[in-house]
């Protein structure tokens, strides 16, 4: 039962279980005391009265405990003939549990009910454990409190060389943390509070230095393990386009992305290099930059994106770019010609195409170059691993990868979840582009956004209507967009107003041409639901506005947010609520009406939501802890990242004397997924 309900296999797995609170035993409360404030209470008083109520799933055993102060109520659901005949009316009885109010009286729900001797009381004071359990294993007997007893068993017959040390005395010793046998046994059963705050530091330290240890051992075996073609020189190709046709000075933060690109690809062994930046950061022409090493030093290059639009937004980018240069580019996409498909497969195979922009479409068998050197992989987590492996599967020595991702990673998660990677971070706008202003407005304000957006329009500008997608229910999004389309219509009339529209229901096609009228400025609106998340150019766009605002995430209405103040104009965003937003939208909202920066906003992210959502995408234990948190505990992160980066570089494979206890842990331990490389 154990073993099904919470994964506890071994003892060493019930020593893990941790509890996740204490309840103060050593405070004796009086029933007075008991407010709505009030959520756990220890009280002593007489027993004077017991009473079952009720029939069938109705019945209930009702007792009543009196102390000099009050009188609080107990009632039982579930065991209530056994508990009666356990309780002597007229005794006194020491009562603990959470406390509530029925029909204006205090009452607690199943306490936990002893005799009580005040002589004897005395020696019983301490903080006992609560563990988290099931409804199943509550049925069976086995409370919280059943599994403190299993555990305080165990630990009056384990001794010290059972759980031996796992930190390296130096570390442990430096960092002040207490032995890891104390932590253990402190941790269920503390003495006092301090004792069990120094035990969680100890053990939460102790999960995130693992965990760092073991990112950089993979890391540093990725760098002495993987072949990688090299990148010897920097030659006419970027030498030319930098210095002729960059059209804009670099910022800082794109040129240390391109130096750390450089020696990656110098040095003879696969880069592997996230590249996060925030809308707008100019990790395009990172790309272009790198794609032209490559083209200097012989070798071709391949930019994968997850949707036709975007991969076309890319070839039309980067042809434009490169439209003076000696240079073939290509895209490769489900719906190119036959005709044209012959063609650049015939140039990828014989070399005469330096680099090509495509979808899924390039990873194909039919596929073959003849010098893949760099694979650039946009809006990674679009794609699955397995498709991603295909592209390097390519080549005889494995190209080097660029993985590019527009979603602000926070840098607490950077170092837990990528930590086996190496990642540059691109915090940086290009020169001229102003930051959007965002306004939050409720239903209530509609008329006056929708003057707004005429007043815009008027300018010869262009706007987007975004409406939120339904997951459970394609219908219901589809109906309220159909619903938002005629809503816009009637403020926009035809034919003085223009208006795209673009869903999910859509055939490919008319999408596209939906679109690209948008693109090229024949519409002077897009209503559309959140398809246009991703990729999306239009600079002449300078108004979004996003209905039902509270429906989204905050990191779904960075990246909208991001659809506008691409081109030199004054851009703004919209966000329209209901007037039934949660406490934890509105939040949302606030945040991005304040901000900007797609890290500080990943960081609130973060707090509101946690690491959920990315363990399941990322599949790994790297996030996996039982009692750190990267929200909650960056501090210690730091000092654990630091201990971990200093003991590899020194000892990448743990063979001096001091690390042989981490070792021989790290051997104990089951084979964790997800260690591997992102791609």
């Amino acid at each position: 039962m154990l073993k099904k309900e919470l994964n506890i296999y071994t003892f060493g797995d019930l020593l893990e279980h941790y509890p996740h609170r204490h309840i103060d035993k050593t405070k004796l409360s009086k029933i007075g005391e008991i407010n709505l404030h009030t959520e756990f209470i220890q009280v002593a008083g007489k027993l004077v009265h017991t009473e079952i109520i009720g029939e069938r799933r109705a019945k209930r055993l009702v007792a009543q405990l009196k102390d000099d102060t009050g009188v609080l109520e107990l009632a039982w659901f579930q065991g209530i003939n056994w508990v009666q005949k356990s309780l002597t009316p007229g005794m006194s009885y020491l009562v603990f549990g959470r406390t509530g109010f029925f029909n204006g009286r205090p009452q607690i729900v199943h306490p936990e009910i002893e005799p009580y001797v005040p002589a004897q009381a005395k020696g019983k004071a301490f903080l006992e454990p609560v563990y988290p359990a099931t409804e199943k294993l509550k049925a069976r007997g086995l409370n919280g409190r059943q599994l403190g007893k299993l555990t305080y068993q165990l630990l009056t017959q384990i001794r010290p060389e059972d759980l031996p040390e796992n930190i390296p005395d130096a570390i442990r010793i430096s960092l002040k943390l207490m032995p890891r046998y104390e932590a253990i046994r402190a941790i269920h059963f503390p003495a006092d509070p301090a004792q069990y705050q120094q035990a969680l530091h100890r053990l939460k330290f102790e999960e995130l230095f693992m965990a760092q240890v073991r990112l950089n051992l993979v890391r540093i075996q990725r760098h002495r393990a993987s072949k990688g073609v090299v990148f010897e020189k920097v030659g006419d190709y970027f030498n030319a386009f930098y210095n002729q046709y960059l059209p804009f000075e670099l910022t800082g933060a794109q040129k240390r992305v391109l130096r750390e690109i450089r020696t990656d690809t110098a040095r003879g062994h696969q880069m592997n290099r996230l590249l996060q930046g925030d809308v707008g950061s100019g990790k395009t022409m990172v790309a272009l930059l790198s794609m032209l090493l490559a083209a200097d030093n012989s070798y071709q290059s391949c930019m994968m994106a997850p949707t036709e639009i975007l991969a076309q937004q890319h070839y039309t980018g980067l042809s434009e770019l490169l439209k003076e240069m000696p240079v073939e580019i290509a895209l490769l996409t489900g719906s190119t010609k036959a005709a044209e498909r012959k063609k650049i497969l015939k140039g990828l195979r014989e070399d005469t195409i330096h680099f090509v922009v495509g979808t899924h479409a390039v990873i194909e068998d039919t596929v073959q170059f003849k010098n893949l050197g760099l694979v650039i992989v946009d809006e990674q987590h679009r794609f699955g691993v397995a498709q991603r492996a295909k592209l390097w599967e390519k080549a005889a020595v494995p190209p080097h990868v660029l993985v590019m991702t527009a979603t602000p990673i926070p840098r607490t998660l950077a170092m837990t979840a990528y930590g086996d990677l190496d990642y540059s971070v691109m915090d940086e706008l290009p020169p001229g582009r102003q930051p959007v202003t965002t306004v939050h407005r409720s239903e209530m304000a509609r008329a006056n956004v929708m003057d707004f957006v005429k007043t815009e329009i008027t300018k010869g500008r262009q706007a987007y209507f975004i409406y939120p997608l339904i997951e459970e229910s394609e219908k219901l999004s589809y109906e309220d967009l159909m619903q938002g389309y005629e809503q816009v219509k009637s403020f926009f009339p035809e034919p003085a107003y223009r208006i795209s529209m673009v869903h999910g229901r859509q055939p490919q096609e008319q999408k596209d041409t939906n679109m690209q009228r948008f693109v090229s400025g024949d519409t002077q609106i897009m209503v559309s639901t959140t398809v246009i998340e991703v990729g999306v150019n239009v600079p002449n766009a300078t108004v979004m506005v996003i209905e039902s605002a509270e429906k989204f995430g905050l990191s779904q209405l960075h990246q909208l947010r991001g659809r506008v103040g691409r081109g030199s104009e004054k851009s703004f965003c919209i966000l329209l609520t209901g007037s039934r937003a949660s406490k934890e939208a509105r939040e949302r909202i606030k945040i991005m009406c304040a901000t900007n920066d797609g890290f500080r906003i990943a960081e609130k992210d973060l707090e509101l939501r946690g690491p959920g959502d990315i363990e399941g995408t990322r599949q790994s234990g790297a996030l996996n802890f039982k009692v750190a948190s990267i929200v909650n505990d960056k501090e210690l992160l730091e000092k654990a990242r630091a201990a971990a980066e200093k003991l590899c570089e020194e000892d990448n494979e743990l063979k001096m004397a001091k690390n042989l206890i981490l070792k021989a842990y790290l051997q104990s331990q089951p084979q964790k997924n997800g260690w591997g490389k992102i791609s």
